[in-house]
């Protein structure tokens, strides 16, 4: 099972003041990858990454972007995991899609496809 690339989704109280800290740190905006007016950012600092999301997400979540996520909610189907949530476009036969769950401990795991 191929999860791809994986960040994590920081849940985070001003955006502006997170982005401040991290690229103290050394992290950069990525390109494509949201902004402050949008309440979402990805940063890097290189080969790490970080997602800050400002009113997005009820806790700090492990994220996933895998090629195929289509194909990995389907495994997990298939084993008895259950989900906390899964996008409509999980049942169209491409394009992007998400779907999350937890682990045992109740920390919040996200797998969102971005293209075909």
């Amino acid at each position: 099972m191929d999860l791809g690339k994986h960040y994590n989704a920081l849940n985070v109280k001003d955006i502006k003041v997170s982005r401040d800290f991290y690229q103290k740190l050394g992290f950069v905006p990525i390109s494509n990858g949201g902004s402050v007016e949008e309440k979402w950012l990805v940063m890097a600092n290189g080969a790490i990454k970080i997602g800050l999301f400002e009113g997005m997400l009820p806790k700090n979540t492990l994220t996933f972007n895998p090629t195929n996520a289509r194909q990995i909610y389907n495994e997990l189907s298939k084993q008895g995991v259950t989900f906390d949530s899964v996008s409509a476009s999980l049942q169209e036969e491409k394009g992007p899609c998400y779907f999350m769950l937890a682990d045992p401990d109740g920390n919040p795991i996200l797998v969102d496809q971005h293209e075909a």
